[in-house]
């Protein structure tokens, strides 16, 4: 604490100046206030005049230097005042007195520097070791509070230790062998089941160590005991109630400065983990049992399909044990014809690491080939490489035996349907084709007139021809004319034949089609096509049996049997003008109608084997099976060119093919036909399409014409037709040609 005059005067400056300064003027006042007062009472003048040595001396030690000379100052003069003013003797020596003054001024302001000096510097002395003592109270609050926080986090961690501990039944020992002294987690007490009271020690591990393992693990702590290394081991332990725990030691042995060895480790209670690899085990060695037991193959392959494992189907078939099957040439056991096939045909898909499957024959150890189908499986890691693949394999021999006996089968049924109904390539066994077929079988024995309609490339010349067969005029010709192909100025000539001279070209006498199916078949494809002056003609001939050739006037006689054929709708044709009722009555006197292929898709397989066998015998190739998903193309395609169409696609693929299995590529029905500008088409061609279609046609040929119809420019010229059939078509389509009028 600092003195009065510099604490308590200091707190605040400029007070505290005014009091050091009064208390000199109010100690020298009062001194010389005293000696006057005493003086009057007759005190001595020496002793009084030492009352304001006093005050100077006050002034001095409270109120520093500064005031003490003011004191000093003071006291010289009130003493000279009262010398002059005799209140002191006339022998006063004020001179002596005052430089008493000035001397004692001197030894009072020394003395009272150094004691503020000594004061000053006990003070900082205190103030620093308060500060100290302060500094160092914090620094052990804050460590006290690092050790509360230490001591907490450690009692956490020991928590979590613990909880860490339980949950993964693992605990935490430390061993010094020279003294014998063994600490142990709670949960390393809890697995060897002893209370956590109890002072754990060899002999008490030793009692919980199974009877058969008790030497094994003495051995092991006497041998570490001595070489101080780590170790490693398992063993069991045999608990009160008689159940088995599995336990995995590990410890950490190193040196303390004294030399001596402490291990620190851990034991695990791995019974579970020891359990589950029992039960995988057992698992294993059943799947192993049972493929074993198998009759299919069973393989297991590297990523790199090298082989990893075979079950006893596989090692039996080829006669190899598992080494040796390891090392074989594969190449050596696959048929010539199926080793290059399946080569470029998986090579992919190995590569791509897709599940896939083939057929192949392979060489057994009798020496004979059997047909085996194949799947490959990957497995993969979590990054999605592979690591292995799992390969089976089922014997197929009955079953390629079984489609062997069965297209010989259909081959022999095939054929002994063409010898019972003579209809050669009329190939099926579909209810709607059993009903045609049938039709044939009532009405080839007869000579009535038969009309077949269908869609093109539905095979109606085939019907035709297998009526003739079956028909008593099979020994005789069997004339086909096809009545679209041949223009409409000459299709009289080619039907009845005509005579020299009749006209330009013609330079000599031909026998019409007609003559020469004389006791025979005529067949009238595109029936519909015939323009209607022949259309009159044939009338006659169906009718009176009679004809005249063109140019000529000799009255012919026919004996011959009229089947015609149309993929037109002939009644349209009729309401439309472009077709004679009376000759259509005389046609249609047995109708059949030829079912499109989409309505009779059971037949669909069995022509498909039918063309692939004609074609490949043709290519000099043997095509054994067809692919699954070709066979599914094939049936879900809508064929709108029928048997035609089937026939084109099977003949190209058969060409494509390189090996025994039949397949196409999809695109193939999936691609768009071109389209035709309506003009560039025959001019035959017109009465062969739908209502719309003729529409589309006339219009675009109206519209190029400016609503001409006649003449050498006009629409009729331009399609190839009379203007009489131009204009009648014009008028049953409902086609307003005026508006095609050119301005």
């Amino acid at each position: 604490m600092a003195p009065w005059g510099i604490s308590k005067l200091t707190a605040r400056p400029a007070l505290a100046v005014a009091l050091r300064y009064g208390l000199a003027v109010a100690s020298v006042a009062t001194a010389l206030g005293a000696t006057v007062i005493l003086r009057h009472y007759g005190f001595p003048p020496r002793f009084i005049s030492h009352f304001t040595l006093i005050a100077i001396a006050i002034t001095f030690w409270s109120a520093g230097t500064g005031p003490g000379l003011l004191a000093l100052l003071l006291s010289s003069l009130g003493v000279s005042l009262l010398a002059r003013n005799h209140f002191l003797l006339p022998g006063f020596p004020l001179e002596s007195f005052l430089i008493l003054y000035a001397i004692f001024s001197i030894l009072m302001s020394w003395f009272s520097a150094s004691r503020r000096r000594a004061e000053q510097l006990l003070n900082e002395a205190r103030d620093n070791l308060e500060f100290r003592v302060a500094e160092r109270t914090g620094e052990l609050v804050r460590a006290n509070a690092e050790l509360e926080d230490t001591q907490a986090a450690l009692r956490s961690r020991e928590a979590y230790l613990a909880q860490a501990q339980r949950l993964s039944q693992t605990g935490s020992f430390g061993w010094r062998p020279s003294t014998g002294e063994i600490l142990w987690s709670e949960e390393t007490f809890r697995i060897f089941q002893y209370d956590p009271t109890a002072n754990p020690t060899v002999e008490l591990v030793l009692q919980r160590v199974h009877p058969e393992e008790v030497a094994l693990v003495q051995e092991t702590i006497e041998r570490v005991s001595l070489n101080g290394r780590d170790f490693d081991f398992e063993h069991r332990l045999l608990m009160p109630g008689g159940s088995i725990k599995y336990v995995h030691v590990v410890a950490h042995a190193f040196r303390e400065k004294s030399g001596s060895i402490e291990f620190v480790g851990a034991v695990t209670d791995i019974t579970a983990a020891r359990q589950a690899e029992d039960k995988i085990r057992q698992s294993e060695g059943e799947l192993r049992q049972v493929l074993e037991c198998a009759p299919e193959w069973v393989a297991v392959l590297g990523p790199d399909r090298s082989p990893l494992y075979a079950n006893q189907a596989v090692l039996d078939y080829f006669g190899f044990s598992l080494e040796e099957w390891r090392g074989a040439d594969r190449h050596k056991y696959y048929h010539p014809d199926d080793w290059e096939r399946l080569t470029s045909e998986t090579q992919s898909k190995f590569l791509s690491g897709v599940p896939h499957e083939y057929e192949a024959r392979f060489l057994g150890k009798d020496g004979r080939y059997r047909w085996f189908l194949v799947r490959y499986n990957p497995l993969r890691d979590d990054q999605g490489h592979i690591i292995r693949w799992y390969a089976t394999g089922t014997d197929i021999e009955d079953r390629k035996q079984a489609e062997e006996r069965m297209r010989d089968e259909n081959l022999a049924l095939r054929e002994q349907i063409d010898q019972a109904f003579m209809f050669e390539d009329i190939v099926g066994s579909s209810p709607a084709l059993q009903t045609v077929l049938s039709s044939i079988v009532k009405v080839a024995p007869t000579d009535s007139t038969v009309l077949i309609t269908g869609e093109t490339g539905t095979g109606k010349e085939l019907i035709a021809r297998a009526i003739h067969k079956h028909s008593q005029r099979s020994g005789q010709a069997f004339i086909s004319v096809n009545c679209a192909s041949i223009p409409s100025s000459l299709i009289a000539s080619e039907l009845f034949g005509h005579e020299k001279g009749a006209f330009t070209g013609a330079v000599q006498r031909r026998q019409g089609r007609f003559e020469l199916a004389h006791s025979g078949t005529i067949f009238l494809d595109e029936v519909g096509d015939l323009p209607a002056e022949t259309q009159i003609t044939l009338l006659r001939v169906l009718q009176e049996r009679q004809f005249e050739r063109v140019g000529g006037n000799r009255i012919l006689t026919t004996d011959v049997r009229v089947i015609s054929a149309t993929n037109r709708d002939l009644t349209a044709a009729i309401a439309a003008g472009t077709f004679r009722q009376d000759l259509f009555y005389r046609l249609n006197v047995f109708p059949i109608q030829i079912p499109a292929l989409r309505e009779r898709r059971d037949d669909i397989q069995v022509l498909l084997e039918y063309f692939i066998e004609r074609y490949a015998k043709r290519a000099g190739k043997r095509i054994r099976t067809i692919g699954k998903k070709t066979l599914e193309l094939f049936q879900a395609y809508d064929w709108p060119g029928n048997i035609r169409e089937l026939q084109n696609v099977v003949e190209r693929a058969v060409v494509l093919c390189d090996d025994e299995m039949f397949s196409v590529d999809e695109t193939w029905f999936k691609r768009k036909l071109p389209q035709e500008s309506p003009l560039s088409m025959p001019a035959n061609a017109l009465g062969r399409l739908d209502a719309d279609q003729e529409k589309r046609i006339i219009e675009a040929a109206l519209a190029e014409t400016g609503g001409r119809i006649a003449g050498p420019s006009g629409a009729a010229a331009r399609l190839g037709i009379p203007r009489q059939t131009l204009d009648s078509k014009i008028s049953s389509l409902g086609i307003d040609k005026r508006r095609f009028k050119s301005a």
